[in-house]
């Protein structure tokens, strides 16, 4: 984020200039054009101006009474080029420390609205795999996100406990405890042998099954650190009467009619390519409807929904929002995040990951236990969801630089240690304001400086996009900084001048606290040792 006194003064500018003043700077791709950079051409048209001209004109006010920090504002074509002094890098040093890691890289965006995210809602059928690790890490971050930025995020779990596939497990497990083969259409992976055998004699299978299911799964998401404020049971949410309810107000709607035996909701008069069958013709509803109730329920406790889904549900995203828009709901109230699926990779072979099938499988407790919840989420984090994820296993097991949550790590772990070794020899750091941090003029300094900047804006941008990976590139460029300064700048030593020993433990400090931030919105632990 560009200092405020330069927003200030170049709103000022523009005002008098007749043109508007929604500023958007921006750090030019090349550092060699200065530290931001303003576009005049957007600007230009509501000053009844060129793009040139009006640049030219806001960079002559500019220097003839230079805001702080300001060294210079050159244009080249439409766009004002600016050149500050280090100051500015140093405020934000002052920022990260006085506001720290409750209060830096905050930014009010929600302003208390609250958004219900719902992910993960697997079938209570088995174990979680590999795959349901990326919504996990992917929802809880997003939570994460949302709550820094003013929000009141409510996670939610839906079990899926309602229909056939639960009753086919229910059968798998009785056939497998009988040593009998499940059904075709049942579930063959060995968990269902290891669990059967288990099983009470007396237990009902379907019941028993459905239990140990939610339990296994509840106990594989806490080992992540992944915890869900509510999990709804569909069950339960239809035995409540809450289908009925929604029926009934979909009806008052006049959003239903009946057509050849069965009950019908008018979707496509809101945006679906065709109505959608609500009760069949045999009198049994489709999973349309209860999934609908479910959508009331949550748009009763939230001001907004997100659901992350798979990548096989396109279809059901406009049905759902003209469900919810019959309902008197807005449609943009429902935000639906597809995202991508995982490939596990092994000695560069990829990993099946089927509940269902008799192959081999990579459940995400065994993951878990392999590479350990830390690098498991940074590693789900690390690509946008709208991609597929190559999830290799060999790396991020290794204990190596070339393992990127390691190299993260290490460079919070190396900030601790400089704090350590400076405590150990004596060396306290003095009242930041009896410090000078003008002193802090090497490169590598300033390159942390300019990243610990940045977070705000990285923070509000990943949330806006709903982008953690936004989160861990940071991570890893403040990573490279560090290691950097770490190799290139002594903190404590024979040849290092006190005071500037003093300004560098500070940097020291607002470095570790722009990490603690970052790795906190991502779920992973910020070690003081490796």
């Amino acid at each position: 984020m560009a200092p405020e006194q330069l927003r200030a003064a170049i709103a000022g500018h523009l005002a008098d200039l007749g043109a508007p003043d929604n500023i958007k700077l921006e750090r030019p791709r090349n550092p060699e054009h200065g530290d931001w950079a303003l576009n005049a051409f957007p600007l230009a048209k509501g000053a009844d101006r060129s793009g040139p001209e009006l640049a030219t004109a806001l960079a002559d006010r500019l220097n003839a009474a230079p805001p702080a920090h300001l060294l210079k504002a050159e244009v080249i074509g439409g766009f004002v080029n600016l050149r500050l002094d280090d100051g500015w890098l140093h405020d934000v040093l002052r920022a990260v420390v006085e506001e720290g890691t409750d209060g830096y890289a905050r930014p009010e965006l929600g302003h208390g609205k609250r958004i219900n995210v719902e992910f993960v809602s697997a079938n209570p059928t088995g174990p979680l795999h590999a795959g349901h690790g990326r919504w996990a890490a992917y929802g809880d971050s997003v939570a994460r996100l949302l709550a820094r930025c003013g929000y009141e995020p409510h996670t939610e779990f839906y079990v899926n406990d309602r229909g056939v596939q639960l009753e086919r497990f229910g059968l798998s497990l009785a056939a497998r405890a009988n040593a009998a083969s499940p059904p075709d259409d049942g579930y063959h992976g060995a968990y269902v042998s290891d669990w059967a055998s288990e099983m009470p004699d007396d237990a009902d299978p379907t019941e028993w099954g459905r239990a140990k299911a939610l339990a296994y799964q509840r106990d594989t998401l806490a080992a992540m650190g992944v915890s869900f404020e509510t999990w709804t049971s569909e069950r339960e949410l239809v035995a409540s009467g809450a289908v009925e309810a929604a029926l009934a107000d979909l009806r008052q709607r006049g959003g239903v009619y009946e057509a050849d035996g069965a009950v019908w909701l008018r979707t496509s008069e809101h945006g679906d390519d065709k109505d959608r069958v609500l009760i069949r013709s045999d009198g049994e509803p489709t999973y349309f409807l209860p999934d609908i109730a479910y959508h009331r329920d949550k748009l009763a406790r939230a001001d907004h929904l997100i659901n992350i889904l798979g990548s096989d549900h396109h279809g059901y995203i406009n049905r759902m929002r003209a469900a919810i828009e019959i309902l008197g709901f807005r449609r943009d109230a429902l935000e639906v995040i597809i995202g991508q699926n995982v490939t596990l990779l092994r000695d560069g072979v990829g990993v099946k990951l089927s509940k269902r099938s008799g192959d081999i499988i990579e459940l995400m407790a065994d993951v878990l236990d392999e590479v350990g919840p830390d690098a498991t989420r940074f590693t789900y984090l690390q690509q946008s969801i709208d991609t597929r994820l190559m999830f290799d296993l060999d790396i991020v097991v290794q204990r190596t630089m070339d393992n990127p949550v390691f190299y993260v790590q290490m460079a919070h772990a190396r900030l601790a240690g400089i704090a350590r070794n400076a405590h150990a020899k004596g060396v306290e750091r003095r009242p930041l304001a009896e410090v000078d941090l003008g002193l802090l003029a090497h490169q590598r300094e300033l390159d942390i400086l300019a990243l610990l900047n940045d977070l705000p804006d990285v923070v509000r941008e990943a949330t806006q996009r709903r982008a953690p990976n936004k989160v861990v590139t940071w991570l890893r460029d403040l990573a490279a900084a560090v290691h950097g300064f770490h190799h290139d700048c002594w903190v404590i030593a024979d040849d290092v001048p006190p005071e500037l020993s003093q300004a560098r433990l500070w940097l020291v400090e607002a470095a570790r606290i722009g990490m603690v931030i970052a790795l906190d919105l991502v779920g992973v632990s910020a070690p003081e040792q490796m």
